[in-house]
């Protein structure tokens, strides 16, 4: 038998298992938490999904989802033990691997990173190298670290005078024409054209050439080595949930994230659901040949060599330690489809 149908086989198993697992009265599911990097969202909805329409029960797991926020720190809580999985990202699953730190990305929810820069409409900006003639860039810290870097590395005319801290409030932008900020595809802006009345200019790093993944299933090596069944089920489970969040009924899904965040808006999520498709952030890539969650090696590979390029991350660390494929890439849920 080759391996491949061997890990076939095994994921069959696995999943049968704890779907009969689940449908046995009395049978204790499997306690499962997964910590979001920000208050409930859109952008989170396919783990709502799994709770609300009862996939993660179908797959023997009881789930919490333990919301991010600006207070919460839900990666050293993963790190700690307190938490299963996390939402986490290459950069800092790469930082962690430096400082001896063993936690695995297992699934990759977003093949791409929705970050994005923001321009006024009527600046002459047409597209991504055009933002080199902007007085300001109204950038975070990690921003100006990491992908700012990358731009000056890739782009001609960049340069390190552009920089002002981004303090999450766009009046700045908004009152300076010559300058653009980042922001999030799917949140900064609609909440600009809804203050404003006009369609920002919106270029995404992701269809320029920057290419990390985003909303990763992030967890322990100690769980892949001593739970690969409860990584399995929970990382098909969550894919099942983003193809009938995206595609099927997402209303239970959506009043539990209101729930969690009472400031979240139907308007917001439906601009955000709409992006994520229209951008092919959860589908685009190996995500549309081999299902939502994806990860290849030369994916991960290729943005650990721009890292390198800008010196975030060392070139001799070992960055397939920082994931694995053994979790994903099987088409898992995509006949959920519609």
């Amino acid at each position: 038998m080759s391996n491949s149908l061997k890990t076939s086989v095994f994921s069959a198993v696995l999943g049968l298992g704890g779907m009969l697992a689940a449908s046995m009265p009395g049978y204790a599911l499997d306690k499962v938490s997964y910590g979001t990097n920000w208050l409930a969202q859109a952008e989170h909805g396919g783990f709502y999904q799994a709770v609300a329409d009862g996939t993660y029960a179908k797959y023997g797991l009881d789930v919490s989802i333990v919301q991010g926020g600006p207070n919460a720190a839900n990666n050293a809580l993963l790190i700690s033990g307190k938490i299963d999985f996390y939402m986490g990202g290459p950069q800092g699953e790469l930082s962690a691997i430096e400082q001896g730190i063993p936690l695995v990305d297992v699934a990759a929810i977003f093949q791409k990173d929705p970050q994005i820069l923001i321009a006024h409409p009527d600046a002459g900006i047409d597209k991504f190298e055009d933002l080199a003639k902007l007085k300001t860039l109204f950038l975070s810290k990690d921003g100006y670290l990491t992908y700012f870097e990358w731009m000056k590395a890739n782009f001609k005319g960049f340069k390190d005078e552009q920089f002002k801290p981004y303090n999450f409030n766009p009046g700045p932008f908004l009152a300076d024409k010559q300058s653009a900020q980042q922001g999030y595809l799917t949140s900064e802006p609609y909440e600009i054209q809804k203050q404003t009345g006009w369609e920002p200019k919106v270029f995404l790093l992701a269809d320029n050439g920057y290419s990390p993944y985003s909303t990763m299933i992030t967890t322990t090596q100690q769980m892949v080595e001593t739970k690969p069944d409860v990584v399995q089920r929970f990382v098909d489970a969550s894919i099942e949930g983003w193809y009938n969040y995206l595609y099927g009924d997402n209303s239970k899904a959506n009043a539990l994230i209101k729930k969690d965040n009472p400031e979240m808006t139907d308007g917001q999520i439906a601009y955000s659901i709409a992006k994520l498709k229209e951008y092919g952030i959860v589908e685009s890539g190996e995500g549309l040949d081999k299902g939502i969650g994806c990860i290849t090696d030369a994916h991960y590979k290729k943005f650990f060599d721009e890292m390198v390029a800008i010196k975030v991350v060392k070139a001799d660390t070992d960055y397939t330690k920082a994931f694995t494929t053994k979790f994903v890439c099987k088409n898992v849920g995509a006949s959920l489809k519609k």
